[in-house]
């Protein structure tokens, strides 16, 4: 214990997020930010609430996304608070997880892979790595495709012998750590959880340049070989986040090996990307810059085929019903035209995009549906306690 001469000890942490004034007028960048990373949408990438309201807030007021971003970041690691006690292990792995959370917001509106853009993620990777080896609950992967290597996170289940094991991969903008909730809660259910970056996506892209390409399914086939590897005896599943979604029934229909498969947010076409400028720019960058028209064609040959490609396995849709990007037709269509042994769908009327702002919920359902079908698949018994459903 410190001695401080009997005088108390006082710390005033200063934030100006929740007072400062909204600018007249905006960069066109940082209206973006603002319209395109909610306050659900930051929380549910791993910021933590105070952290989103402070960098909301002062972007609002005029400060430019990149610079608040990485000046929380610095902060979060050694907050002056942190003079009244003894940092702990647990403290230590929250502040480097708050850190690399807002380090990779730092990188999330540029729109090419500069060398400063792939600094940057890789800072944030790093804080990332520091953090979990103090948690212990997740491992970094390695798997080495034709393609190059692809990177992710293995989230070990909860329990000796898991039910089964699942891939996770995200979209255009949400990328392996953002998804950190996910992995915590299959784990909790006895799933095994590989959140992966596959290609064009995070370190797989901007630290081994594995882009998306017409040969993209091998890059899958290899991460399921290698979850398959790790877990030989469970069954296995596949979750796609926004047009992840939409790739992982599209890979589901290729490989008999998946048991079950969820899509969240998925497109049932690309056509209407081309439109919204800024977006279609970071989905041109996934494929590594190719021309417009060729970039389009390599996203296209992600897309569920509907009827004429089954699955092995039990489909679920998961859909918010304010989503802006994806309209009610299309996770219809993606629910109806797919065949499978069973197709399941869960709308939030209120949902947006992913349904980030239900993010509990959506994470149990998820998880807990992936639970049970892999458990079925497995015949082994669900790790969840059976609820009798009331009738409507």
């Amino acid at each position: 214990m410190s001695d401080n001469g009997g005088q108390p000890r006082i710390v005033t942490r200063s934030f100006s997020g929740r007072q400062t004034a909204p600018a007249a007028q905006l960069p066109p960048e940082s209206e973006a930010a603002l319209r395109q990373f909610s306050a659900e949408r930051l929380m549910a990438y791993g910021m933590a609430y105070a952290d989103m309201v402070e960098l909301r807030g002062r972007v609002a007021g005029g400060e430019i996304w990149e610079v608040v971003a990485a000046e929380l970041a610095v902060t979060c690691l050694s907050p002056p608070e942190a003079v009244l006690a003894r940092e702990s292990r647990s403290t230590r792995a929250n502040r480097l997880y708050r850190a690399s959370a807002l380090t990779r917001m730092q990188q999330m509106m540029m729109l090419t892979d500069t060398p400063e853009r792939r600094a940057i993620f890789a800072r944030a990777a790093a804080l990332y790595v520091e953090a979990a080896s103090l948690s212990g609950d997740r491992e970094r992967v390695r798997i080495e495709t034709p393609g190059g290597p692809l990177v992710g996170w293995l989230h070990g289940a909860s329990i000796a012998a898991p039910v089964g094991a699942t891939l996770v991969i995200g979209g255009v903008e949400g990328w392996a750590m953002d998804f950190a909730p996910m992995g915590t809660a299959l784990a909790a259910r006895g799933v095994a959880a590989l959140l992966l970056d596959g290609p064009g996506q995070g370190e797989t892209r901007l630290d081994h340049g594995h882009y998306l390409s017409r040969d993209w399914p091998s890059a899958y086939r290899a991460a399921v070989d290698h979850l398959q590897s790790r877990l030989p005896d469970v069954p296995l599943g596949i979750i796609g986040n926004s047009l992840g979604g939409s790739v992982v029934v599209r890979y589901a229909a290729l490989d008999p090996r998946i048991r079950a498969c969820c899509d969240n947010g998925g497109p049932a076409t690309v056509t209407r990307a081309r439109a919204n400028a800024t977006f279609f720019r970071k989905m041109v960058a996934h494929t590594g810059g190719k021309p417009d028209d060729e970039a389009l064609a390599i996203w296209e040959s992600v897309l569920p085929t509907g009827p004429d490609m089954p699955l092995s396995g039990p489909l679920l849709v998961v859909h918010g019903g304010l989503d802006p990007l994806i309209p009610d037709a299309d996770a219809m269509s993606i629910l109806e035209e797919t065949v499978a042994p069973s197709r399941d769908m869960a709308i939030w009327s209120d949902g947006d995009h992913c349904v980030y702002n239900h993010a509990d919920d959506k994470h149990d359902l998820i998880a807990d549906w992936m639970a049970i079908q892999l458990a079925e698949a497995g015949l082994r018994e669900p790790l969840s306690i059976p609820i009798s459903r009331a009738s409507a």
